[in-house]
């Protein structure tokens, strides 16, 4: 299988899902390297009405058909988190490049099945964050010593959403805030401290009629005196940031997870006098999709030029440490990280 003699990987969208449709697929249709030129649904019309609206070729009627598509290079797997590893591992069958949305399994488990993926297709979980420059100037600041010694990473996250028909709230196909957005602020840690969390412990409050996970606070154990401290809420007002803690200076990605595409995104430096951050330093980043650059890497690394640092270790990785919140929750105490 081939991309198209323009150099570009030829994408197919699996599934009409929300973000799929408002942000991911259009992002992808502005990457360099990358063209749509199918979705598919269990609904043929509903299909129909999504390639209408975003200006793609073809619509199917079944996940099965797209992955039949000889034309078809990358699939992008948006599904619900039950759905993400067999699907995955039946687009890879297929011959497809796969692009994940997060978490990508259920548990650590459940991932370990994406190893039946043929190895020379690409799985990728879809942590967009790490394409955006602001988290990898924030790693360049670290890595540069100006921060110090890192000691702790602080993060939060969290929104509301009390609507019992939204995926995020169905217990028994993978809702809850842990799986939704606990995961980013894991992803965030492992990423900025360049190292895996020992155990976790975690305080877990959980909806009386969803039975999911609503509020949580969780420390990750990175040894050596480092930890990850986060929140993650479903039922609280939105919010989000990320500071890193060091022993010269402190610093914090204002919008760390969801920065808008088409504004600019800041970091800010503070040697911690005054309190009140007026004096910290901060850094203006250009407006950037992270979801195109996503795209485009995935699509440079289809083609062969270039290199993911990522892949089917590093979501395993991942969700051993969600794996290990949920056995703390269960534990009341330290749970080890697998």
């Amino acid at each position: 299988m081939m991309a198209n003699t323009d150099g570009k990987v030829r994408w197919g969208i699996l599934s009409t899902a929300n973000i799929g449709m408002s942000k991911v697929t259009p992002a992808i249709m502005k990457a360099p390297h990358a063209e749509v030129v199918a979705i598919a649904s269990r609904d043929l019309a509903r299909a129909r009405t999504a390639a209408d609206q975003l200006g793609i070729a073809k619509a199917f009627g079944s996940y099965e058909e797209l992955f039949a598509d000889p034309d078809i290079d990358a699939i992008y797997n948006p599904l619900p988190n039950h759905l993400h590893v067999p699907m995955t591992v039946a687009a890879a069958r297929a011959g497809k490049h796969v692009l994940c949305e997060k978490p990508i399994a259920l548990d650590a488990a459940d991932a370990e099945a994406l190893r039946q993926c043929p190895p020379d297709r690409l799985i990728l979980e879809a942590f967009m964050v790490r394409f955006h420059p602001q988290w990898q100037r924030a790693r360049d600041i670290i890595r540069s010593g100006e921060l110090g010694q890192i000691n702790a990473i602080n993060a939060v996250f969290s929104y509301f959403n009390d609507d019992p028909a939204n995926v995020r709230n169905m217990a028994d196909i993978g809702g809850g805030g842990i799986m939704d957005i606990g995961c980013y602020p894991i992803a965030a840690a492992r990423f900025l401290f360049e190292a895996e969390p020992r155990r976790v412990v975690a305080l877990v409050d959980r909806d009386p009629t969803f039975k999911t996970d609503r509020h949580a606070s969780v420390i990750a154990d990175f040894g050596q005196g480092k930890a990850l401290n986060f929140i993650c809420s479903t039922q609280s007002a939105g919010h989000q940031r990320v500071q890193v803690l060091g022993s010269k200076a402190k610093l914090e990605i204002i919008i760390p997870f969801n920065a808008p595409a088409d504004e600019r995104s800041a970091i800010t430096i503070d040697v911690g006098g005054p309190f009140d951050g007026s004096l910290a330093r901060r850094e203006i980043l250009p407006a950037c999709d992270q979801y195109t650059e996503q795209a485009e890497a995935f699509s440079l690394a289809v083609l062969g030029n270039k290199t993911l640092p990522w892949g089917i270790d590093d979501a395993i990785a991942n969700m051993r440490v969600l794996d290990a919140v949920v056995a703390s929750e269960k534990a009341g105490g330290w749970a080890e990280v697998g």
